[in-house]
């Protein structure tokens, strides 16, 4: 009988050995630690068949394959090529077996332990397991073509001390920069099977999180019978330990990495270990998921580093229904101002249409739209390698034919929207003050109404009212927003060009100090209540000794003239600024206006730190601005002309940026309207039971709820569709958050792979990210992930993703602030610069290189941070 033995090297190209065998050949090839074995091939099986009953029903295949005599003599040559052993265990290998679509898993036979004696009986069983219905019933329902017969894998048996399987990404929600490693006691049988529990090991960026099973049964040799596996019960001072060790893990976790690199996808292994010595048993590509996939179909770049801060973690359907849409007309607005034809924009409402998107929850945006948008102004047609630069375009993508036109009107468009644009700069001081006079007006309005007695019909004609007047009015910050980064870049630029100081952040120290940012006024207005509170004895104790609910009630019951104060000073600060919070412009966030408790649990952590305004009167914002202003006088004093221009630079972006901010907060008061408007509609629909709680609501999109109360909807039971969304959001929620950078192609929900770190940018020696505020500390790192989750810093550093407008209660209590996305506009490093706190921000890889209890020294003015020592 013919067979081939895995010295065997090269194999014939008409070797039919199936998947299986043919993987572990490559196993070989590879380096990989495989146990010896034979494989008969397929064609030499079903050469003892005859072709009438080859194509007979599978019962009479089966029947004729028992009935064969295989010579013992063939038995005993395969074993002699073989290592002495004393079992071995035989294994299928079909055709299409362990490949790139379907690994066949569980569907033939295998068997272990089998002795000399019962290789032939074995040999035939895992034969006739072809022809078996469940693998019939595989084919059909996987509409494969039929292939008559298999081969047969014999293999040195490994006693095995543990054994497990290895994924080289997570095949539960395709993130490939995790590996699953899962391993049991003894044979791997157990836990293929499912019947036993077995630990999980998973493997990231070299750091391992185990999770670990009580493993109480294992199977091994059953040495009875002299033959095969029976299960035992696991040593009780073992069943809670690991069973693989972290050098097992690490060099499992290598193998992994290997083979991916030798086949070009991410594979799943079965292995075993025998007195520390590991053993690969088999490996096929990963086919429950689809995260590898040719870079083929639309291509598309998401990026999330800056949105971040307004939509961090999982956002709500409702909410990002609603935003995308505003940002559809804001763009929309936008681009018109920059002088894009009306008819360009109406051509191109799907660009604008998908600004956004959504990827596992959270917000993107999409690169490929924004940068089909900025080809649509005029100026791209002139120099389009210009115009990416001023904007900061990496990435290139196809521009559609509908966007490209003549040079010669592009001129023509340009001067005209240069005279508009200049008109728009000189009016836009008068066309914010309009703005804000509507928006106070809107919302002053809106707060005034009595929402518990309006119905659903009512509260949406509210919201569709309340956009038309505001949502869809916002040209003031949009033209403030594109001026302030105009005229911070040229702050910028001419600190460069001139040369006076040697300081890097120069610009930042002269934008310090702004008292008219709105920003900062919540932290001052917050520890003038903790001081308030610190001064009085009982109301120190009070909040010294209570959780927030108590103190609350106690302050709505209070009769003391102190205390009516602290009550009246809250309740002021939650009319003027209850919705800057947490996750401000989130709908579904409870805002401190709905639920003051979590108002008064910041006060009180003020105070239980003794945060006051005594110990945080340090000014050092002033002075960072006045040594700035110092600067700039003495190094430009023989240049008059240079230091007017950059005077004048310097007063217009001081404005500018203030209004930003200032604008940027009146948006988060337009959204505490929407806010209170949807919530109230989810009351009502929970009040006559159409969803299951108020809170439901948010499940649910804009579009979707006034189709349920219009009579447009598609679906009636939107419980349902709650129900699902919710075990979705869920789910997203405990899942490692996607790349901040990633590119899908085709269709984006399908086969793409959004954990992929390609498109991020590698770390290269120190953590250097963009200084905002200068000053050097040396302190231990605090990585805050969910800013809810503590009440002070301590002194320590405070280490983060992104932040937004409510995480500056934490700043106080903070001796630095490190933030891993951002820019010098963004809120932390605006607020930084005002409270003088040492602010970095824009920090590549930053979570994956710090962890809380790391010291480091930071370097406000350089962007610089040095690990002194690791945790």
């Amino acid at each position: 009988m013919q067979y081939y033995n895995s010295s065997t090297a090269p194999l014939p190209q008409d070797a039919l050995i199936g998947g299986k065998a043919t993987n572990l050949y490559r196993l070989i090839a590879s380096g990989m630690p495989v146990p010896p074995f034979v494989v008969i091939p397929q064609n030499v099986l079903n050469s003892l068949v005859p072709e009438a009953v080859q194509t007979a029903d599978p019962f009479t295949i089966i029947a004729y394959i028992q009935q064969i005599a295989i010579p013992q003599n063939d038995i005993d040559t395969i074993i002699a090529s073989l290592p002495d052993a004393n079992f071995y265990a035989v294994r299928s290998s079909a055709i299409d077996e362990d490949g790139t679509a379907f690994s066949f898993a569980g569907q033939y036979a295998t068997h272990l332990f089998v002795p000399k004696a019962q290789l032939i009986e074995k040999i035939k069983m895992v034969w006739c397991a072809a022809f078996s219905e469940r693998v019939v019933a595989y084919r059909k329902n996987n509409q494969l073509k039929a292939h008559f017969g298999i081969a047969v894998i014999i293999q040195v048996m490994i006693d095995a001390d543990a054994a497990g399987v290895g994924f080289g990404m997570n095949p539960v929600n395709g993130n490939t920069n995790e590996k699953i490693i899962s391993a049991v006691y003894g044979l791997g049988e157990g836990l293929v099977s499912g019947a036993f529990n077995a630990d999980n090991y998973i493997l990231k960026a070299g750091e391992i999180t185990m999770q670990l099973a009580q493993k109480t049964h294992q199977m091994v040799f059953d040495d009875a019978n002299a033959s095969g596996i029976q299960t035992i019960e696991v040593a009780a001072e073992f069943q809670n330990k690991p069973a693989l060790q972290q050098p097992q893990i690490l060099q499992l976790g290598n193998v992994l990495d290997a083979l991916f690199v030798k086949f070009g996808r991410h594979q799943d292994i079965e292995f075993a270990i025998k007195d520390a010595q590991i053993y690969i048993l088999q490996t096929r590509p990963i086919t429950t998921v689809e995260a590898v996939k040719p870079p083929t179909g639309a291509y598309i770049l998401w990026d999330n580093s800056n949105i971040i801060e307004s939509y961090p973690g999982v956002t709500t359907p409702l909410t990002f229904s609603f935003i995308s849409k505003s940002y559809e007309g804001a763009y929309k607005l936008f681009s018109a101002f920059m002088g894009v034809d009306a008819a360009v924009i109406h051509q191109n409402q799907q660009v604008f249409a998908n600004t956004l998107g959504f990827i596992n929850g959270r917000v993107y945006y999409n690169l490929k739209t924004w940068y089909h948008m900025l080809a649509m102004l005029p100026g791209y047609s002139i120099n389009a390698r210009f115009m990416e630069k001023m904007m900061g375009v990496k990435e290139r993508f196809d521009i559609p034919e509908t966007y490209r036109i003549a040079k010669s009107k592009a001129w023509f468009s340009i001067a005209v929207m240069a005279i508009k644009m200049y008109g728009r700069f000189i009016q836009l001081p008068s066309k914010r003050k309009a703005f804000m006079l509507l928006l106070e007006k809107t919302i002053t309005s809106y707060k005034a109404i009595n929402y518990q007695t309006k119905n659903s019909n009512e509260l949406m004609q509210l919201y569709l009212d309340f956009e038309r007047t505001l949502l869809n009015e916002w040209k003031a910050p949009l033209l403030n927003d594109f001026f302030a980064m105009i005229w911070f870049g040229l702050l910028q630029k001419q600190c460069e060009k001139y040369t006076f100081s040697t300081n890097p952040n120069i610009h930042n120290d002269l934008l310090c100090g702004s008292s008219d940012i709105i920003s900062t006024q919540p932290i001052h207005r917050t520890i003038a209540i903790a001081t308030a509170i610190t001064a009085d004895e009982a109301l120190k104790t009070l909040f010294l000794t209570q959780s927030e609910a108590v103190i609350w009630n106690k302050l709505v019951e209070e009769t003391s003239e102190n205390g009516k104060a602290i009550k009246a000073q809250i309740d002021l600060y939650l009319s003027d600024f209850g919705e800057r919070c947490i996750g401000e412009l989130k709908l579904e966030t409870i805002s401190y206006t709905q639920d003051p408790v979590k108002f008064i649990k910041i006060v009180q952590s003020y105070v239980e730190t003794g945060i006051t305004m005594r110990s945080t009167s340090g000014k050092m914002e002033a002075s960072l601005r006045q040594n700035a202003e110092m600067e700039l006088n003495d190094g430009l004093k023989y240049h008059p002309f240079r230091k007017w221009k950059l005077k004048g630079t310097l007063k217009k972006a001081r404005e500018l940026v203030s209004a930003r901010e200032n604008l940027r907060y009146e948006r988060t008061r337009a959204f505490g309207i929407v806010r209170m408007l949807f919530s109230h509609i989810g009351t009502q629909f929970h009040n006559e039971g159409i969803i299951s709680h108020p809170r439901d609501i948010f499940y649910l999109t804009k579009q979707e709820i006034f189709a349920y109360i219009e009579g447009t909807s598609v679906n009636q039971d939107v419980q349902k569709l709650i129900a699902i969304r919710k075990e979705a959001f869920e789910s997203y929620r405990h899942q490692e958050p996607p790349s901040e950078r990633f590119a899908t192609y085709g269709v984006v929900y399908h086969a793409n792979d959004f954990f992929s770190m390609g498109k991020v940018e590698s770390i290269e020696g120190d953590l250097k990210g963009v200084g905002c505020c200068p000053g050097k500390v040396r302190a231990t790192v605090r990585v805050v992930v969910d800013p809810g989750s503590i009440t002070s810093l301590d002194g320590d550093i405070l280490v983060t993703t992104s932040t937004d407008p409510g995480w500056v209660t934490l700043f106080p209590s903070a001796s630095g602030i490190i933030v891993e996305r951002g820019s010098l506009l963004s809120h932390s490093a605006i607020v930084s610069r005002e409270m003088g706190k040492p602010c970095i921000v824009g920090v590549t890889g930053l979570l994956k290189t710090l962890h809380t209890g790391d010291l480091v020294e930071m370097d406000g003015s350089k962007g610089t941070i040095t690990i002194i020592q690791k945790a």
